[in-house]
C-alpha cells in the first residue's frame, strides 16, 4: 500500500524561505512522477512543480526562479525548497505521485504554509 507523508510547513515572513518534504512507501521510484500541488484559501488545487525520474523538472510560472523541487529515489522522498515567499504562497501543499505506466495517483495529507507579516 502506497503512503505519503509530508513535513516542513510552518508560518514564514514574507521573503523567508522554507523547506518541504514528502517520504514514499510501497513504490517503485524509477515509475513514478513526484511532484507538488498547492490548494489556497478558497481556491483550486493547482500545479507547483514536477519532478521525473530523469530529473526532468516543470514549473508553475508563479515560482519559477524561487521554488526548487528535488527528489532522492533510493530514500524515496521529493522535496521542494521554497525561498522569497509571498502572501500568495499560502496555500495547503500536497505531495503528488502519479505512476507513469497506469497514471495512478496518491496525494500526501497535505501540510499548511502560511506567509504573513
Amino acid at each position: 500500500q502506497v503512503q505519503l507523508v509530508e513535513s516542513g510547513g510552518g508560518l514564514v515572513q514574507p521573503g523567508g524561505s522554507l523547506r518541504l518534504s514528502c517520504a514514499a512507501s510501497g513504490i517503485v521510484p524509477s515509475t513514478y512522477i513526484m511532484g507538488w500541488y498547492r490548494q489556497p484559501p478558497g481556491m483550486q488545487r493547482e500545479l507547483v512543480a514536477t519532478i521525473a525520474f530523469t530529473r526532468a523538472t516543470n514549473y508553475a510560472d508563479s515560482v519559477k526562479g524561487r521554488f526548487t523541487i528535488d527528489r532522492d529515489n533510493a530514500k524515496k522522498t521529493v522535496s521542494l525548497q521554497m525561498t522569497s515567499l509571498k502572501l500568495e504562497d499560502t496555500a495547503v501543499y500536497y505531495c503528488h505521485f502519479r505512476n507513469r505506466y497506469t497514471n495512478v495517483e496518491h496525494w500526501g495529507q497535505g501540510t499548511q504554509v502560511t506567509v504573513s507579516t
